[in-house]
């Protein structure tokens, strides 16, 4: 059977170097795409948000590559280098330590400078920890907002806020160590009795998903182990009625 150039083969025909976002399993291994390898194993240039954390990963599917630091400390003095390298005509393939690059990870900032300059970008389908998490939940998923992690300090309470209106289902990521403050402050904001869904270890052998309203999940969590990252979707506020229903 004969197959035709690949995208990066065409890429260097035309001496245009391209940047590819590629996502990485957020637990299990048997999450990497084919395609996620081929990239991986072809492109000139690995970014890695940790190489120390992509370093298993890139030895399991045997991709020998040199792998270098790409994350939030440096970002922007590594984005002007990788677009000269991309300038140049390489390709470059960057990777988060789980999930997809650019979500809640660095690769915005590299997305858009590598745009500025006229140079292809093309992201992979694949892993996320928020689709699973909402798909979960038994929230309504055909109108959703995803928050990420909320500012830790400044602006904080303004989110919640402006959240706790929101009538469609809401995604959070939270760290283990500030779980219980954090369901502490949506039942301030939102109400103990909001319906929410924590989600956490996806993927891996302990996966776990706890429903309830937010007290419920709260006393949960006080006497179970917290332990890997946490996705949290909250149910959307009730809709306001309107005119003719308040008249």
């Amino acid at each position: 059977m004969v197959y035709g150039p690949s995208t990066m083969d065409k890429q260097h025909m035309n001496q245009s170097g391209k940047l590819y976002l590629v996502p990485t399993p957020i637990g299990n291994l048997e999450d990497m795409t084919f395609r996620g390898v081929r990239v991986l194993k072809e492109a000139d240039i690995i970014l890695a948000e940790d190489t120390r954390t992509s370093a298993p990963l890139l030895k399991h599917f045997g991709i020998e590559k040199k792998v270098y630091a790409h994350h939030q400390h440096n970002e922007h003095q590594s984005s002007s280098e990788v677009v000269r390298f991309l300038r140049e005509g390489k390709n470059v393939a960057l990777i988060s330590d789980a999930g997809t690059p650019a979500i809640s990870d660095p690769g915005f900032y590299l997305v858009r400078e590598a745009l500025r300059n006229d140079i292809g970008v093309e992201c992979l389908p694949g892993a996320t920890a928020f689709v699973p998490a909402l798909v979960n939940s038994g929230f309504p998923t055909d109108r959703f907002c995803f928050e990420g992690f909320l500012p830790l300090k400044k602006g904080r309470q303004t989110r919640y806020k402006e959240l706790a209106q929101e009538e469609r289902t809401m995604i959070l990521y939270e760290s283990p160590h500030r779980l219980l403050k954090t369901l502490e402050e949506m039942a301030t904001f939102f109400g103990p009795g909001r319906q929410i869904s924590v989600s956490r270890e996806l993927t891996k052998v302990f996966e776990e998903t706890v429903r309830g309203t937010i007290n419920e999940v709260k006393q949960y969590f006080e006497t179970h182990p917290l332990k890997g990252e946490f996705v949290i979707c909250v149910a959307g506020a009730a809709p306001k009625p309107s005119p003719k229903e308040r008249a």
